[in-house]
């Protein structure tokens, strides 16, 4: 900046030199200044520009925060993970926390409940005799006395495991005084070698591993331990697979029955099972009776032609299941409704968790004075405080600030994204009619448990065994379980129903409910 004239206090005083080149440094000093503005104006705007991008990246990584603190918050009684997931430091309060609450009785047997104790039988197997030797008081010989009564304890055992049965079959050649040719007689079907095991073996392989998820060597082990027969891994295999290729047709039966008229309510649900080294799904379908399983192609490979109402856990194929009435599990929405409750702290949660605890204690309450329904009256007030408490719901969502924007650099595709609850509760009000069904129609049960603990014991062979190493094993092991859980449900001898060798005459058993 250039020095300044001089002034001697009267602008009278100076010349017109002067005068110009006070303007000129004037001009100069302003040009200086706008200068400076210009690049303070600049850089305030690159700040505010920062500033602006920190805090959107504050904003997201807050909720990042959020999601993960909610995350590590869940467990199995808030949320669909399974109680095995809780480990072994879960708190006290999670492992007795339940969401029937409470029932006012008192524990143990109800009254008109009908006990299962043994009674002794009359005519037992075997009788031990216990005479005493002498008299307790003088010492008397007693061995030679007859008996002037006796108290008989009973005690139920097994039998010692006998050794194999061996059954030779023969076929004998005849000649025929006709035509003087040699006949023979055929062996019974299934019978075509030489050496071969039987089906109670097959029966009682395939029952161990498929129900009780023992791996093939321990299998063979058993078989040792208890029969004292050693049978090679790759032959139980085998005599599994055949068992199955057999009950195919079985199978087959039970699902055609479940996905019929004749079965007005059934339960639908899936798992990932490791497959070949692959996730594949399986997926079920069943009733209080039947129980049908099978591998689907992908998690939304769902069965054609399935009339009447279905139960499911809302994942979006079940959704576009056409000629049906769909019915909502409403033990997801208990525990989404508790994490509510534990993490949000969410007023409306708690109130719509007893509304749905309420509307079940109705149809209990209906169901045990045998009615055919729930009375109108009742069902009109849980609908007037469900759609109440919805509404506070959407109300108090709506209120809230949005959430922060997507960051800088990432595309968001869809609506903006919305908080748990307020999902929650949309889902409640779009699917009102599918969440209180079970309210109106007491054929209709208020959860999926049907469903989710048919699915439990592939949840079990994937931690004993880690998976299939093919998908013909893993279709064989679907077979086999629709099979035995539906001989269970219809009160059959598992091990009769797999020997059996004709499955038209099973079939011809089934009772849909």
């Amino acid at each position: 900046m250039s020095p300044k004239p001089p002034h001697t206090g009267n602008s009278a005083d100076l010349s017109k030199v002067e005068w110009i080149e006070l303007v000129t440094t004037l001009h100069a000093e302003n040009m200086e200044l706008l200068e400076a503005n210009a690049l303070l104006v600049d850089e305030n705007r690159r700040q505010t520009e920062i500033i602006e991008t920190q805090a959107d990246m504050i904003a997201a990584l807050e909720q990042r925060v959020e999601a993960f603190e909610r995350r590590l918050s869940l467990h199995s009684k808030n949320s669909s993970k399974p109680p095995s997931s809780d480990g072994l430091s879960k708190p006290h309060a999670n492992r007795t926390k339940s969401q029937r609450g409470k029932s006012g009785r008192k524990p143990g047997g109800q009254p008109g409940h009908k006990g299962t104790t043994r009674s002794q039988v009359d005519n037992p197997d075997e009788i031990v005799d216990h005479h005493p030797q002498t008299c307790p008081q003088c010492q008397h010989d007693l061995s030679h006395c007859s008996s002037q009564g006796f108290v008989a304890r009973q005690v139920f055992d097994l039998p010692p495991p006998p050794p194999l049965m061996v059954t030779e079959h023969r076929s004998h050649k005849c000649l025929c005084p006709g035509c003087g040719k040699l006949a023979r007689g055929s062996f019974p079907a299934g019978v075509m070698a030489p050496v071969q095991y039987g089906g109670r073996i097959a029966a009682v392989a395939a029952y161990l591993q498929t129900h009780h998820c023992i791996p093939d060597d321990r299998l063979s082990q058993v078989f040792f331990d208890v029969c004292g027969v050693r049978i090679a891994t790759a032959t139980l295999s085998r005599l599994i697979a055949k068992m199955a290729h057999k009950m195919r047709s079985f199978s087959d039966s039970v699902r055609e029955a479940l996905c019929g008229p004749k079965v007005v309510v059934k339960h639908l649900d899936e798992t990932g099972l490791r497959v070949g080294g692959r996730t594949r799904w399986q997926h079920v379908i069943c009733s209080p009776t039947m129980s049908h399983f099978r591998m689907g192609s992908g998690r939304g490979d769902l069965l054609s032609g399935v009339s009447g109402i279905v139960v499911h856990d809302n994942w979006a194929s079940y959704g576009r299941m056409e000629g049906v009435e769909h019915v909502l599990c409403n033990a997801h929405h208990l525990r989404e409704l508790q994490a509510l409750v534990d993490i949000e702290k969410e007023d409306w949660a708690l109130a719509m968790k007893n509304i749905l605890l309420d509307a079940r204690k109705a149809t209990e309450i209906a169901r045990e004075n045998g009615l055919d329904n729930v009375s109108a009256t009742v069902i009109a007030a849980i609908n007037e405080r469900y759609d109440a408490c919805i509404t506070k719901a959407i109300l108090f969502h709506e209120g809230q600030p949005p959430l922060s924007p997507t960051p800088i650099g990432k595309t968001r595709r869809g609506r903006p994204k919305r908080r748990t609850g307020h999902n929650l509760a949309l889902r409640l009000c779009d699917r009102k009619a599918d969440v209180l069904r079970f309210l109106n129609d007491l054929r209709v049960p208020f959860t999926n448990n049907e469903a989710e603990q048919a699915l439990r014991m592939g949840k079990v062979r994937m931690k004993v065994s880690g998976g299939f190493r093919t998908m013909a094993g893993a279709d064989n092991f679907c077979i086999l379980r629709s099979v035995i859980e539906t001989a269970r449900k219809q009160g059959w001898s598992i091990l009769a129903t797999l020997t059996t060798m004709s499955t038209d005459q099973i079939t011809l058993k089934l009772k849909p409910a």
